[in-house]
């Protein structure tokens, strides 16, 4: 085995998440000797398809595409390994209390007419919201596939593009300060400037906390919700769609593009140890004490696991001292859980009734007002699991039969808040897990009588099991806050944007580094050109 020699790797990648394969494809194709090791038994990370139960196949984590590049999907050929998207139409659908429903999506005509159901006002004001957010993501999209500057650096080159970017911002002219607000402020200000209608606000607010343990009340979390209007499906801006076969079958896809470049790729092996001397990475050690030496170093992880558990722990003189610090003050807060169901039949909404329709192709939004957000985040601020839960819910089967046995579908359920760490007082995990899945199932049987009777079976996962399971640090999806000041070229810390660590050699290639949560690949990717140039 490669590994058990002393023949060095030209880079070694830590996790096989869909960032961590993608660094693995472009070094391979740059012709690099290269290694992935990943701690589970399959390639993706949080981008993986599982049989839970005999015949249901389940996205476990992340759910749902739209971000992923698709400088990458043509580069790196994805369709010939296998992937293909299903674009979503409707993609949303919000079912309310008294008896009321709101559809909207990629058709703007139809999308208008039901806001106009709301508000004659607010339909006006779509386009126009929507057109703002398009000139914002023109000047912002960009900046996913770059490295990012340094301020505090002299080097010409870095005040160069410094100097692009704010050319590029100058061309925003009066739209300017409205996207300083949507960057900068909370979701809550964005649309109540916009919108009078709380059906519409209360479904747009929710992708302002997905992830994020924030409400929409909270400063940064306009540009969480701007984050999720950015990228396309299938060429069209904005939409969102289910990889077919489920999101194991795009980390597939990486992955097979990869090996053809020559990677090798070994589940199973978990690192336990970045290797240094004299400020330069030598390898990574694994759990059974096998070296893998290595020129470069990429790391997929977060960058608590990364720094602190695999260098500092083993060498607490390796890093600077300030660097260190700045690291243990990263936010992975979180309140985000994640359950999975099997279904033998779609629920049937009272407020729109009948089989597998519109209704079910896109994400059901159960949140009747932003109201019920704050009053959910204030019970996981204090330690108890949210009493009405924030709750958004896809059918991936409706689209991809090849996920459910015939008649029979999945369900994904992305919801909030469920807190990290439990109150003394509000008893065990498991005891909250079963609670918590109950309280979410009652909540969608609340708008579908028959949806209790459908449930055959669920799995939980809290922000614990997110990050026993998957290596998350606080079970944080975006491996660190979304926030301003975790941003661009402050993520993961100030002075460290350019995948590049105190360390030489060693490079962070995953969310934990620009551009951040999401699966997108533009981190794995700009790490990888990173590499190629300095390693």
């Amino acid at each position: 085995m490669p590994g058990d020699t002393n023949r060095p790797y030209d880079a070694v990648i830590i996790g096989a998440g869909h960032n961590g394969l993608v660094a693995a494809a472009y070094l391979a194709r740059a012709g690099r000797h290269v290694l992935v090791l990943e701690r589970r038994s399959m390639v993706g990370g949080c981008a993986v398809t599982e049989e839970r139960w005999p015949g249901f196949r389940v996205s476990t984590a992340a759910y749902v595409n739209s971000l992923f590049r698709p400088d990458i999907i043509r580069e790196l050929d994805l369709p010939r390994h296998g992937f293909a998207m299903l674009p979503r139409s409707p993609s949303s659908f919000t079912p309310l209390p008294d008896g009321r429903s709101l559809l909207m999506g990629p058709d703007k005509a139809s999308t208008r007419r039901e806001v106009a159901k709301f508000s004659q006002a607010d339909a006006d004001a779509l386009p126009r919201y929507e057109a703002l957010l398009e000139r914002i993501a023109d000047v912002i999209e960009p900046t996913l596939d770059e490295t990012p500057p340094d301020p505090w650096s002299w080097s010409p080159g870095d005040w160069a593009k410094l100097a692009k970017h704010a050319w590029a911002f100058r061309r925003l002219g009066g739209a300017g300060p409205a996207a300083v607000a949507v960057l900068a402020g909370s979701a809550d200000a964005l649309l109540d400037r916009w919108f009078e209608s709380e059906p519409l606000k209360a479904t747009l607010a929710t992708d302002a906390i997905i992830g994020a343990f924030a409400t929409p009340s909270m400063p940064g979390t306009g540009y969480v919700l701007f984050h999720h209007v950015m990228g396309e499906c299938d060429g069209v801006r904005g939409v969102w769609g289910y990889v077919r076969g489920g999101m194991g079958a795009l980390s597939e896809a990486i992955a097979g593009a990869a090996r053809a470049a020559g990677a090798d790729i070994r589940t199973g092996v978990a690192v336990a140890a970045i290797q240094t001397r004299d400020g330069r990475v030598g390898g990574v050690v694994d759990t059974e004490g096998r070296e893998y030496p290595a020129r470069a170093v990429l790391s997929a992880v977060d960058a608590h696991t990364t720094f602190l558990r695999m260098i500092h722990a083993h060498d607490g003189h390796a890093l600077p001292a300030a660097f260190v610090e700045a690291v243990r003050h990263i936010d992975y807060a979180s309140g985000s859980c994640k359950i999975n169901l099997a279904l033998r039949e779609v629920p049937d909404f009272t407020c729109l009734p009948g089989g597998a329709g519109p209704q079910h192709r896109g994400t059901i939004h159960l949140c009747p007002d932003r109201a019920t957000i704050e009053r959910a985040y204030d019970l996981a601020r204090r330690g108890y699991i949210a009493d009405t839960p924030i709750i958004e819910a896809t059918i991936p089967s409706v689209l991809d039969g090849s996920l459910a046995p015939p008649g029979c579908h999945v369900m994904s359920m992305f919801t909030q808040y469920f807190p990290y760490r439990l109150a003394a007082d509000a008893g065990s995990l498991d005891t909250n897990k079963r609670r918590y899945a109950e309280r979410c199932i009652d909540a969608m049987t609340s708008y579908a009588p028959n949806f209790r009777r459908a449930v055959i079976d669920y799995e939980v996962l809290s922000p614990a099991d997110l990050e026993s399971t998957f290596g998350l640090t606080g079970g944080n999806i975006m491996q660190g806050a979304m926030n301003l000041s975790s941003l661009w070229f402050m993520r993961p810390v100030p002075g460290f944007a350019k995948y590049r660590t105190p360390i030489r050699g060693l490079y962070l290639c995953g969310a934990a580094a620009h551009p951040g949560g999401g699966v997108m690949g533009a981190a794995g990717r700009n790490a990888a050109r990173e590499a190629l140039r300095y390693a």
